[in-house]
C-alpha cells in the first residue's frame, strides 16, 4: 500500500493533465479542420501551420522573447509594488477600526475602476512606456489584494488574538505569527484574482502605450494584416497565463489553504 501511493498520485496527476490538455488539443484540431474545409482566407484567419511558422520565425529572430520578457517584467514590477503596499494596508484595515472606516469605501470604489479604466490617465501622468503600464498593473492588483487581506485578517477570531496576547505576543509576533499566517489564504486568492485582471490590463495597455510587449505585438501585426502573428500572440498570452496560474498560483493557493487548515491535504 505504501509503495502504491506515489504511483497512484502520479497517475492522478497524469489524468488531470490529460483532462486539461485534451480540450485544448481538440480546439486546435477543430481550428485546422474548419480553416481547411471552408478555405478561409489567411488574411481573415490563419491556419495552424502558418501560426507555427510565425512562432518559429519570431523565436529565431528573438522578437518573441523580447515581447514576452517585456510583458512579464512589467507584470512582476507592478505586482511587487501592489503587494508591498496592499498587504500592509489590508492588515491595518483589519486591525485598526478608524483605518478600516476610512479606507474600506475607497478600496471598494476603486476596485471597480482598477486596471483598464486607468490607461488614459496613466499615459497622461507617466507618458508612453514602462511607467504607465506598470501603474495600470499596480491598480489591477493593489485593490484586490488589499481587500482580500482585510477579509483574511477580519476572519481571524478575536479569541485567537486574545490568546496570543495573553501568551505574551507583542505587536511583531502578533503580525508575523497570527495575522499574516491567518490571512495568507485570502491574500493568495487576492493575488491570483488580481493577476488575472492585471494580465488583461497589461495587454490592453501595451496596445497603445509602448512599442514592445505582447499587446504591442498584436496591435502592430494588425496594420500589416499579419493574422498569423496576431493569433500567435493570442496563443502565447493564453499559454503564459495558463502556465502561471496552474504551475504557480493555483498550487500556492492550495498549499496555503491546506497549511492553515481550510481544506484537508
Amino acid at each position: 500500500m505504501f509503495a502504491g501511493g506515489p504511483r497512484h498520485g502520479l497517475a492522478g496527476r497524469a489524468r488531470a493533465a490529460l483532462t486539461f490538455v485534451l480540450p485544448l488539443a481538440g480546439l486546435v484540431v477543430l481550428w485546422a479542420l474548419v480553416v481547411r474545409a471552408f478555405d478561409v482566407d489567411p488574411r481573415v484567419f490563419p491556419g495552424v501551420g502558418a501560426v507555427v511558422q510565425a512562432g518559429a520565425e519570431a523565436l529565431a529572430d528573438g522578437t518573441l522573447v523580447a515581447h514576452v520578457a517585456a510583458s512579464l517584467g512589467r507584470v512582476a514590477a507592478g505586482t511587487a509594488i501592489a503587494l508591498a503596499i496592499g498587504i500592509p494596508l489590508g492588515v491595518a484595515m483589519g486591525t485598526v477600526p478608524s483605518v478600516a472606516a476610512f479606507f474600506t469605501p475607497l478600496v471598494r470604489f476603486f476596485s471597480v475602476l482598477a486596471g483598464i479604466a486607468w490607461i488614459p490617465i496613466a499615459t497622461l501622468w507617466f507618458g508612453y512606456g514602462f511607467g504607465a503600464i506598470t501603474f495600470v498593473i499596480f491598480n489591477a492588483v493593489f485593490f484586490v489584494v488589499a481587500y482580500n487581506t482585510l477579509l483574511g485578517v477580519s476572519s481571524i477570531p478575536m479569541a485567537v488574538r486574545h490568546a496570543a496576547a495573553s501568551l505574551g505576543a507583542g505587536r511583531s509576533a502578533m503580525l508575523t505569527e497570527v495575522l499574516l499566517p491567518g490571512a495568507l489564504p485570502n491574500i493568495v486568492t487576492g493575488v491570483r484574482t488580481g493577476l488575472g485582471f492585471a494580465w488583461r490590463g497589461l495587454i490592453a495597455a501595451e496596445m497603445i502605450a509602448t512599442n514592445v510587449g505582447l499587446g504591442y505585438m498584436l496591435f502592430a501585426a494588425r496594420d500589416f494584416y499579419k493574422t498569423e502573428v496576431i493569433v500567435l500572440g493570442m496563443v502565447v498570452i493564453g499559454v503564459l497565463w495558463l502556465a502561471l496560474d496552474r504551475l504557480l498560483l493555483a498550487p500556492l493557493e492550495r498549499l496555503t489553504s491546506e497549511r492553515w487548515g481550510m481544506v484537508r491535504a
